[in-house]
């Protein structure tokens, strides 16, 4: 007995959800396999992280596209908002190469996997729980321009133990504010714009991506 199954039966917060995550599984993908390719041709490498111009510029363009897409996002066509998505991830990918010529491939392996977990069960309470995380998201967000500012400040200080901290509230931030992101993506189900599935993968994408990376830099094995 076959059960037709009626798309339009499916709750709008699942569908949004589910766009989200593909669209941040997509942009994981891209970000590891043009980070993959970088750090496996030493030609890119040479031009890419001997010239500071360079990668200072991409670093620029990486947060143009972030602010573009969070301001523009409602005004974009679809294709447009997924190009602008598909192209952070691609530049970020660029940047990132860097942790496979610093760490071990062992260390990369097992600390995405380890923040997939975290991840993973923060985005399932975010999205179950009753308790409203606004408030938890507000404090995220503030907590995140503190310790913006106190990074640019150690720029100048150069001083590793501050670094170490830092790197563990961006943690505990970015792990409150998966949580937080998740339910206001469910919140946001009600709304007739299909971009706020490309939306809903960048806010995703950028919580895992910083867990991974102050993770490794807390608990990777770095090369010899």
């Amino acid at each position: 007995m076959e059960i037709a199954l009626d798309r339009k039966s499916i709750p709008a917060e699942i569908s949004l959800i589910n766009q989200s995550f593909a669209w941040m599984f997509v942009g994981l993908c891209v970000t590891g396999l043009s980070s993959i390719v970088v750090a496996s041709t030493p030609a890119l490498i040479d031009a890419l992280f001997s010239n500071s111009i360079l990668f200072f510029g991409l670093m620029l363009a990486e947060l143009a596209l972030v602010f573009f897409l969070s301001l523009r996002i409602n005004k974009m066509s679809y294709e447009a908002a997924v190009a602008s998505f598909v192209g952070y991830a691609f530049l970020n990918g660029l940047t990132l190469s860097s942790i496979f010529l610093l760490y071990t491939s062992t260390s990369v392996a097992s600390t995405f996997f380890i923040t997939a977990a975290v991840f993973g069960t923060m985005a399932v309470f975010g999205y179950t729980t009753k308790k409203d995380l606004t408030t938890v998201g507000n404090l995220a967000i503030m907590a995140l321009i503190g310790v913006i500012i106190a990074s640019v400040v150690n720029i100048f200080l150069r001083n590793s133990g501050f670094s170490y901290i830092l790197s563990y509230l961006t943690i505990a931030i970015f792990i409150g504010l998966t949580a937080y992101d998740t339910q206001k993506i469910k919140n946001m189900s009600g709304q007739a714009n299909k971009n706020l599935g490309v939306l809903g993968a960048l806010m995703l994408y950028l919580d895992f991506v910083n867990i991974f990376i102050n993770l490794l830099r807390i608990f990777g094995r770095r090369r010899n």
